[in-house]
């Protein structure tokens, strides 16, 4: 029998300059990101031991590290890169799926956020 389980990473918050106009990169603005991630552990949960399983504090880190880095135009693009990177890193994912939201997207009307969600199955 095969364990599996999800990890959840919910609304972390970055400042970042990603979008297509020269003013989102100008003033840059927060960005929003969900990861849920699917997991099977390497080693049983009852070794109760973190090399079998998914640092969330690393995880986190990676995700800083993608959404704070290069200017991206599409968070289309940002939620595929933060998914495909999690997935290099830890094996143990067998499904990541990433949501990026943008509340103050230049959009011509009243709405809380956009948001992009990628299911990246490995």
């Amino acid at each position: 029998m095969t364990t599996t389980y999800t990890i959840t990473l919910k609304n972390c918050a970055f400042f970042a300059r990603h979008g297509l106009h020269d003013a989102e990169e100008f003033l840059g603005q927060r960005f929003f990101v969900d990861a849920e991630l699917e997991v099977t552990p390497s080693k049983p949960l009852a070794d109760d031991l973190i090399e079998s399983t998914v640092d969330y504090g690393v995880a986190f880190k990676e995700i800083e590290a993608i959404v704070t880095g290069r200017r991206r135009f599409l968070i289309e693009a940002l939620a595929q890169e933060i998914a495909t990177a999690l997935c290099a890193r830890f094996p143990q994912i067998s499904r990541a799926k990433i949501a990026v939201r943008k509340p103050n997207a230049p959009v011509a009307g009243v709405l809380d956020y956009v948001q992009v969600t990628v299911d990246h199955v490995v």
